[in-house]
């Protein structure tokens, strides 16, 4: 659904001026390379810290690199530290992501990448202790939610894809807060079905 993307050398400075094509007088979306990842912190936050740059499915490469730095970080962190964490990365991530698909001029963008990664953290914090198979198990379960969007997950990605920057001054925040929103709600789905499985 994305906008195809502009010249991959315009930096974070020119997307803030909105610049417009001559042709239809519309804002030129940013295609996100490395220079315009390391232009601003909030850049490299909302990117998953290159994750997001994949050409092949970025998603996924996000939730598995959230994967890895969980399983780097899960016995030097203590349940308190991971749910301070995860609630600042949700906090942090609503403005990185906000403020970079400004930059990039596009809503919603598919590099934008630290909704899964925050959402897979949290989907991995409340199923531990479990096995790899067990967290194998999740991430298979929540790319299926994130990527297919059932139900509640499709109601909550569409919640703020009309919003319009041109007329609504917290266009941009608004759709931050539904990238954020809807892989919350997948990673709820995935928990809803972990506990029903554990419960069987």
């Amino acid at each position: 659904d994305n906008l195809p993307m502009g010249d991959p050398n315009t930096n974070a400075s020119q997307a803030e001026l909105g610049t417009s094509s001559p042709e239809s007088g519309k804002l030129v979306p940013v295609h996100p390379t490395g220079n315009f990842m390391m232009a601003h912190p909030a850049h490299v936050m909302a990117l998953g810290f290159g994750s997001g740059l994949s050409p092949f499915a970025p998603g996924t490469s996000g939730t598995l690199w959230a994967w890895a730095i969980f399983v780097l970080l899960q016995d030097k962190l203590t349940e308190s530290q991971w749910g301070w964490l995860i609630t600042i990365s949700l906090v942090g991530g609503w403005w990185a992501c906000s403020l970079t698909e400004k930059h990039m001029r596009v809503l919603d963008p598919s590099s934008i990448v630290w909704d899964e990664v925050v959402a897979f953290w949290l989907v991995l914090w409340l199923i531990s202790p479990t096995s790899f198979l067990g967290q194998a198990v999740a991430f298979a379960l929540f790319r299926f939610f994130d990527a297919v969007k059932p139900g509640p997950v499709s109601w909550a990605d569409k919640l703020f894809h009309k919003v319009d920057p041109a007329t609504d001054t917290n266009a941009w925040r608004k759709a931050g807060a539904g990238i954020m929103l809807d892989d919350v709600v997948a990673a709820g789905c995935t928990l809803l079905v972990v506990a029903i499985w554990r419960a069987w």
